[in-house]
């Protein structure tokens, strides 16, 4: 099964450093197949017949084992991002696809966490959640977004990482041109 490998906050300045010949090389050696990176910032697509938590505990720990790095890994098979993509909540007002963020979640958040997120979201800014997935539209620029801040940081109490549009639907046509 074709499955695409989220890592968070890698490669972000000079913090957890990984290079990503090397880490294709070390889950190949693990026995992962078609093994492909995208961009620097922590995108694997490969094949494996584990489940995505499995494939996501196991990759988690060959990267302590590898680089001695504790990065929080998040797994979507291929259907699942072609679910993600084929959503697109905000579509019709996320014009450019560098200010659309899509937050992939460990888990569904809590409803009351939703709540008090909606409370950084300032016109035109706006952000839907749907099952493990936060759609945001930040018009003005990340940099500037305090909904923003929020995405990225511990509130929203599950484990996060977010990749622009360009990103995801490009990650959803490299695992198809494998299939």
């Amino acid at each position: 099964m074709r499955q695409i490998v989220l890592l968070r906050c890698v490669n972000l300045g000079a913090r957890n450093r990984i290079a990503m010949p090397k880490l294709r090389d070390a889950l190949t050696a693990a026995g992962l197949a078609d093994v492909a990176t995208y961009l620097q910032s922590g995108n694997v697509l490969l094949t494996s017949d584990a489940s995505p938590a499995q494939l996501a505990a196991e990759t988690g720990r060959l990267i302590v084992d590898t680089f001695d790095l504790d990065i929080d890994v998040l797994v979507r098979t291929r259907d699942e991002l072609a679910d993600v993509v084929r959503r697109n909540p905000l579509g019709r007002v996320a014009v450019n696809p560098k200010r659309y963020q899509v937050s992939f979640l460990a888990e569904e958040p809590d409803p009351d966490a939703l709540q008090a997120l909606a409370a950084f979201a300032v016109e035109p800014e706006q952000f839907v959640a749907i099952g493990r997935e936060l759609y945001a539209w930040h018009p003005d620029g990340i940099g500037r977004s305090r909904l923003w801040a929020r995405l990225a940081g511990p509130t929203l109490g599950v484990t996060a990482t977010a990749r622009n549009w360009t990103t995801v639907t490009k990650l959803l046509a490299l695992a198809d041109e494998a299939r």
